[in-house]
């Protein structure tokens, strides 16, 4: 079978002059390398795309390949990381992974406790800060209550999360916010600190065939930045971070069963991963829905969880394949109409 092979090369991004942290969730040489020779292990013939860009150049030159195995963030933009499945869904090629609907909903973190809070599923209480004048006129931390967790609305990879990010009072909030307002040019997301454990659950699968692999629970060791898995501590994660996987049978039942339906209320596909933790009485939240979860074998947490669990990287990749190859059909019919 014919791959192509959609990602953001974060080599690419550097020599264009972006910093290290705006191009914090692309991929390196390695990564990609890795990936490639995988697919290529299982018996299909890999064709390298590159990001959007690219993809765009090879689609209008009339490319085509028989499903495309996407791993692209994009750049600008709260929806960017729907910019890829939605092109490659207008020339009706099927691609792994969530839809562009998913991927733009679930980069919001707004949205994405708005929607698992309205399904009666535990998450934080929040509230947005859109400028510095409506926090000083609407006063929602009063209804909340300290200490509170401030970070960027549509990050991932724990971008503008620092220590600091944990929040005592008023003044730091402000203080807080007008530094991430700045930096990040967009709304700030304010909610309910949980003091308790953290933890991740893996899931492979789509709808009703979805299922937990594992979960995985992280702890900050004393190099780490203290109390928060920020952008430090999860990409010097080999020395930061231990990962354990939880062979408690409570935890596993109550968080597989949180991130479960978590996943499927917002459309996820074929894998990726449900960040939660507990409060103060152990209670299990919702924290963040990562449908475009990392693939590095030793250095993203989904195939941490899944080689612990028993899932070598190889099937993980190939159950991640199968799973988008059951919605081909659908677009091999779209295109014999057009």
């Amino acid at each position: 079978m014919r791959i192509g092979f959609t990602y953001d090369l974060r080599r690419d991004y550097l020599q264009m002059g972006y910093t290290e942290e705006e191009t914090g969730e692309f991929d390196s040489d390695e990564t990609i390398q890795l990936i490639e020779e995988t697919i290529r292990g299982l018996g299909h013939d890999v064709i390298r795309i590159g990001n959007i860009f690219s993809l765009t150049e090879r689609l209008a030159a009339g490319e085509t390949w028989d499903i495309v195995f996407n791993i692209t963030e994009g750049l600008h933009g709260r929806s960017r990381e729907a910019q890829v499945p939605a092109l490659l869904e207008a020339y009706n090629i099927p691609y792994t992974f969530s839809d562009p609907l998913t991927l733009a909903l679930s980069l919001d973190k707004a949205m994405t406790k708005s929607m698992v809070r309205d399904a009666g599923i535990p998450t934080p209480d929040f509230f947005i800060v859109t400028s510095l004048e409506a926090l000083k006129t609407e006063k929602k931390d009063r209804k909340i209550g300290y200490p509170l967790f401030v970070k960027p609305l549509a990050e991932g990879t724990g971008k503008g999360v620092t220590p600091e990010s944990i929040v005592h009072h008023r003044k730091e909030l402000t203080a807080q916010c007008r530094r991430l307002l700045s930096r990040y040019g967009q709304p700030v997301i304010v909610e309910s600190y949980l003091p308790g454990r953290e933890f991740t659950v893996g899931i492979l699968g789509t709808g009703e065939s979805a299922r937990a692999v594992g979960v995985l629970e992280v702890e900050l060791l004393e190099s780490a930045d203290p109390l928060v898995y920020s952008f430090l501590n999860k990409e010097f994660c080999e020395e930061r971070v231990r990962y354990t996987l939880v062979l408690d049978h409570s935890i596993i039942e109550e968080a597989s069963d949180i991130a479960l339906r978590s996943y499927r209320i917002l459309g996820c596909r074929d894998a990726g991963r449900i960040d939660l933790k507990a409060d103060g009485r152990g209670r299990l939240h919702v924290l963040e829905v990562n449908p475009l979860a990392g693939l590095h074998p030793t250095h993203s947490d989904l195939p941490i969880l899944c080689s612990k669990a028993g899932l070598p990287y190889p099937e993980l990749l190939n159950e991640i394949i199968q799973s988008a190859l059951k919605r081909r059909a659908f677009f091999n019919e779209k295109r014999q109409q057009i």
